[in-house]
C-alpha cells in the first residue's frame, strides 16, 4: 500500500512539473501572436511527457522511444532553466519580457543539445599506465563500457569504437557491461555483429553483463549474439590467458545470486584482472589481492550536474585510482543511456598499459 501511495505521489509531482514547463512553453509561443489551440497543445504535451513510457510498451512504439529519450534531457534542464526564465520575466517588467526571456532560454536549450550531441558522438581515448607484480611482456588493454547499443547508440557509433580500438593494436579488449540498451533485438536487427567482429586483439575480446542486460530479460539471446560477434561473455568465470594473467568476469549485482568474488579467485599467482560492471565495492578486491579492477555504470552522471549524485553514491564514480596494491578504473562509457546527450562527461574508451614489475 505504501509503495502504491509513493508511486501515485511521484506521478502527481511529475505531472505537476511537466505541466508547469508546458504552461511556460505555451505562454512563450503565444507571445509571438501565434494561434495555438490549447487542447491540441495539451494533448501534444501529455504525449511528449509520457513518450518514453509509451515507447516501453513494445518495438512498434519506436518513435515514442526516440522522442522520449530527448524529452528526458529537455525535462532535466527545463527544471533548471524555466524557473530562472520566470524570475527574469518578473525582474525585467517589459512588454516583451516573456518573448525575450523565452527566446534566450530556447537558445540555451539549443546550445545544450548541440554541445551535448557532440560530446556523446565524438569519443576520446584516455590513457593510463601502471605496474603490477608479475612477469611478462607489457599488456596493452582497450577498455570500454556502457555502449547501450540500440537505436540512438547504433551501428555507426559502434564503428567509431572498433576503428579507434583497432588503431591502438591492443593485446586485449574488455567490455565492462551494458553492451545493449535492455533488448538485444536492435543489435541483431541492425547488423551490429558484423561491425563488432572486426575488433582485433591478440588475446581476444571479453565482456560482462550490466544491469540493463538484466532489465531486458533476454540474457541467453544477448550471450549468443555476442558470441557470434566474437565477444566472450564471462559470467562469474575466471580464465587464465596465455599463461600470463587471470581474467574474472562477474555477474552484475542485479543478480542477487551472483557468486562471491573470493570464490572466483584463481589458484595461480598470476596477475588478476576483474571486470564488475558496477563499482559498488572497492574493499573486497583490495582484500583479495586483485591487481586491476574495471567497472563502468556511472556514466559520470552523463549530464551535469548528475555527477554530484554519482560522487555521493560511489566511492569511485569515475577515473583511475590506486588503492593499496589494487588499481581501479571506472569508465564513463562509450555510449549513453536515454538521450544522446553528454554535458560534463564525454564518450570514451581507455587504453591501459599494464606493466609487470619483474619482466
Amino acid at each position: 500500500m505504501k509503495q502504491i501511495a509513493a508511486g501515485l505521489l511521484a506521478l502527481l509531482i511529475y505531472c505537476a512539473l511537466a505541466g508547469y514547463i508546458g504552461w511556460a512553453v505555451f505562454i512563450w509561443l503565444t507571445s509571438f501572436s501565434l494561434v495555438i489551440n490549447g487542447w491540441f497543445f495539451l494533448l501534444f504535451w501529455v504525449l511528449l511527457s509520457f513518450s518514453y513510457f509509451i515507447g516501453m510498451l513494445g518495438h512498434k512504439w519506436l518513435g515514442f522511444t526516440i522522442a522520449g529519450s530527448y524529452w528526458l534531457a529537455f525535462f532535466q534542464y527545463a527544471l533548471l532553466i524555466v524557473p530562472l526564465a520566470n524570475l527574469a520575466v518578473i525582474a525585467i517588467s517589459h512588454p516583451q519580457d516573456v518573448q525575450f526571456t523565452g527566446t534566450v532560454a530556447a537558445a540555451l536549450f539549443l546550445l545544450i543539445f548541440l554541445f551535448g550531441t557532440f560530446f556523446a558522438y565524438s569519443p576520446v581515448v584516455r590513457k593510463q599506465e601502471f605496474t603490477v607484480k608479475g612477469s611478462g611482456e607489457d599488456l596493452d588493454i582497450v577498455i570500454a563500457s556502457d555502449f547501450h547499443l540500440g537505436v540512438l547508440s547504433g551501428k555507426r557509433h559502434l564503428k567509431r569504437f572498433v576503428d579507434l580500438s583497432n588503431k591502438l593494436e591492443p593485446d586485449l579488449v574488455l567490455l565492462a557491461g551494458d553492451l545493449v540498451d535492455d533488448d538485444p533485438i536492435w543489435y541483431a536487427r541492425y547488423g551490429m555483429s558484423e561491425v563488432m567482429r572486426r575488433l582485433e586483439s591478440k588475446y581476444g575480446v571479453f565482456g560482462v553483463l550490466g544491469n540493463h542486460e538484466y532489465y531486458g530479460k533476454k540474457i541467453p539471446l544477448l550471450v549468443r549474439v555476442m558470441e557470434e560477434s566474437g565477444v566472450s561473455i564471462l559470467r562469474d568465470e575466471t580464465v587464465e590467458i596465455a599463461g600470463s594473467f587471470n581474467l574474472t568476469g562477474r555477474e552484475e549485482r542485479t543478480n542477487g545470486k551472483r557468486d562471491l568474488l573470493e570464490n572466483l579467485k584463481p589458484a595461480s599467482g598470476l596477475p588478476w584482472i576483474v571486470m564488475d560492471h558496477t563499482p559498488s565495492d572497492l574493499k573486497t578486491p583490495v582484500e583479495l589481492g586483485v591487481d586491476f579492477h574495471i567497472s563502468g555504470h556511472t556514466h559520470k552522471g552523463q549530464m551535469w550536474p548528475n555527477h554530484l549524485i554519482t560522487k555521493r553514491v560511489f566511492e569511485l564514480d569515475y577515473g583511475y585510482r590506486l588503492k593499496e596494491a589494487t588499481h581501479f578504473l571506472v569508465s564513463s562509457g562509450f555510449g549513453f543511456w536515454g538521450p544522446p546527450i553528454r554535458i560534463g562527461s564525454r564518450s570514451e574508451l581507455w587504453f591501459v598499459r599494464m606493466k609487470f614489475e619483474n619482466k
